[in-house]
């Protein structure tokens, strides 16, 4: 047995250094912030398909042995870093024990029983010892695995699955490396179970490179400071993160905040909405967000478990509102606590189908801020759009003869605050800094063209300040396929706060060559050369009163093409010129008139 091995026995890491240095614990905080930052910029840079390399969907963190964030990428997925490293982790000590996890070892999860998501999502993790003082935490990296089996190509995109069973396969707490040598038995289930095995395995073997490189940086940063004063840094920033999020909640006054939204259906039940009834209780420096008024456990693949649903939600929804620019980690999140009773469709039961679990949460954080808004409205925004818009291609590509699968999603507008405009077009609030593949990419990889991509006149809503703009964009097949689609809040806009008005919801269609077009919102469709797919993401909400808006604003609007001359006049009461001027003396008369409606 080596030393760091001997060392680990008991895995108790080594105590805090009550004396450390303030500047020594700034130098050392700053290097762990640098470690998954580092690592976050190498698996763009070497991963194999687009959707990590351009869509960027993965996260990097350090957790400690107890499974606690130290720290993140700032790049990291909002739906993953809350606490899916975590969560994967404890389930490894739970399977394994903290003995059956050696120096070496290399783990796969996404079991969906443990991760509440869906099975794409792969936490893969390692455990960082420090020379003394043995166990310190884990190197993780989450990637977005692009088919991992199930009944679709891409294994997350079908709305009709109905059981967990139907979208893939699962590992939990798997060993893929096993005292510092691969496991080749994994590497060949892994490989028989994706339908693009070249860029599946190029992915992992990005994700490995990253879990090792971050594990040799942490484990120098241990080398060079120790272990007692790099847990002493830790708690540090625990405690710091701990203290503003407290101090944020204390200047919220109590009581308890209610708001309600829906979503459109389940992909299965297209004549049934599901309701999203919320809850928030602040007492003291605490919060607790309260899911019990929403809808039960879903049919269809819009569900999530407890820890992939209900506890990310209500962390994305409190670090909003209460420490936006604080790094996220374990101390951020002490103050919020989470109150679901089990199968509801953000507690869903362990073989609950998941693969679209994504495209509701952005709508539940949306609610929970709308809850809050009376009380904080300085901090606080109006709704975005809210949905992934997922518009997803596969077949099989004339030139190469091989499957593809391209997953598109639309970017939308977000709600406009009590200082601005709304900003956008931006993916979803849980979805951070991912971005879509580059049109240029896009069709150089695949037998698709997109003829346009613009902003989507109107799609803001009217408000002191206007809602962000949604976006229209033309996708063209030049090979026989499939598109699948996720639309949502087609019946629920991201709405306005305080006099502000809702955005417009979005739509899609499939046009034919003879003319024929079909709106298409969730489902499987047969495409042919030549078919157009025509996305329109929803514009966010507005703040405020349209007719308070500055004129010169609504001016600029139209001359950027954000607010047609039409619009600018019903909704804001402004008459534009031809020069894109205010015309003064109409836009008097028209306000007076909304005026003279009001009183």
């Amino acid at each position: 047995m080596n030393e760091i091995a001997r060392q680990s026995e008991g895995t108790p890491v080594a105590k805090a250094n009550n004396r450390l240095n303030p500047i020594t614990g700034e130098i050392i905080r700053h290097g762990l912030l640098s470690i998954p930052n580092q690592i976050d910029v190498n698996i763009t840079r070497t991963a194999f398909s687009p959707l990590i390399y351009e869509y960027k969907d993965y996260a990097v963190g350090i957790v400690d042995p107890d499974g606690k964030l130290i720290c993140q990428s700032t790049g990291g997925i909002p739906i993953f870093v809350a606490n899916a490293l975590g969560v994967a982790v404890c389930d490894g000590i739970k399977v394994h024990g903290l003995d059956g996890i050696e120096p070496g070892d290399v783990l796969i999860a996404n079991h969906a029983a443990t991760q509440g998501q869906h099975l794409n999502n792969v936490v893969m993790y390692t455990p960082v010892y420090a020379r003394e003082g043995g166990l310190f935490g884990f190197m993780c990296v989450l990637v977005h695995w692009i088919d991992v089996g199930g009944m679709v190509p891409g294994s997350c995109l079908s709305t009709t699955t109905t059981d967990i069973f139907q979208e893939g396969i699962q590992f939990r707490a798997t060993k893929l490396w096993s005292r510092g040598k691969p496991v080749k038995d994994i590497y060949r289930i892994i490989e028989v179970n994706t339908r693009f095995p070249h860029m599946a395995m190029g992915d992992l073997e990005s994700q490995l490179a990253g879990c090792m490189l971050g594990k040799a940086k942490l484990e120098e940063l241990l080398e060079k400071y120790g272990a007692g004063s790099v847990r002493s840094a830790v708690e540090l920033m625990w405690d710091h993160s701990e203290h503003a999020a407290r101090d944020a909640i204390a200047k919220i006054p109590d009581g308890v905040y209610e708001a309600s939204s829906f979503l459109d259906n389940d992909g299965i039940d297209f004549d049934t909405n599901i309701p999203i009834n919320v809850a928030v209780h602040v007492h003291g420096d605490e919060m607790t967000i309260d899911f019990s008024g929403i809808a039960d456990q879903l049919n269809g693949p819009l569900n999530a478990g407890r820890d992939g649903g209900a506890v990310t939600v209500a962390r994305i929804a409190f670090k909003y509102i209460a420490t936006p620019d604080e790094p996220a980690n374990d101390g951020s999140f002490r103050p919020v606590h989470v109150r679901i009773p089990d199968g509801k469709f953000l507690s869903a039961g362990e073989n609950a189908a998941l693969g679209m679990y994504s495209s509701t949460l952005p709508t539940v954080v949306d609610t929970i801020l709308k809850a809050m808004v009376p009380v904080v409205p300085d901090r606080l925004a109006a709704a975005h759009h809210g949905t992934m818009g997922i518009h997803a291609f596969d077949g099989r590509n004339p030139k190469t003869g091989e499957l593809f699968q391209n997953l598109e999603t639309i970017h939308g507008g977000w709600g406009a605050s009590n200082r601005r405009d709304g900003p956008g077009p931006f993916k979803t609030i849980n979805h951070g800094d991912t971005r879509d593949v580059p049109v240029e990419a896009v069709e150089a990889l695949y037998p698709l063209r997109i003829d346009y991509q613009r902003f989507r006149t109107d799609s803001g809503g009217p408000g002191k300040f206007r809602g962000g703009l949604g976006l229209e964009k033309a996708t063209v097949a030049l090979a026989p396929g499939k598109v699948r689609t996720n639309i949502e809040r087609t019946g629920c806009p991201a709405w306005g706060v305080l006099g502000g008005q809702a955005g417009t919801p979005p739509i899609s269609y499939l046009e034919r060559p003879n003319g024929e077009k079909k709106p298409i919102l969730k489902g499987e469709y047969d495409l042919r050369p030549g078919d157009i797919v025509r996305a329109y993401s929803g514009g966010g909400g507005g703040f405020g009163e349209p007719f308070e808006r500055a004129p010169a604003a609504v001016a600029l609007d139209v001359k950027r093409g954000f607010v047609s001359v039409a619009a600018a006049r019903e909704r804001y009461a402004v008459a534009v010129n031809d020069r894109f001027e205010v015309d003064e003396a109409a836009t008097r008369k028209l306000r007076a008139a909304q005026q003279k409606k009001k009183a």
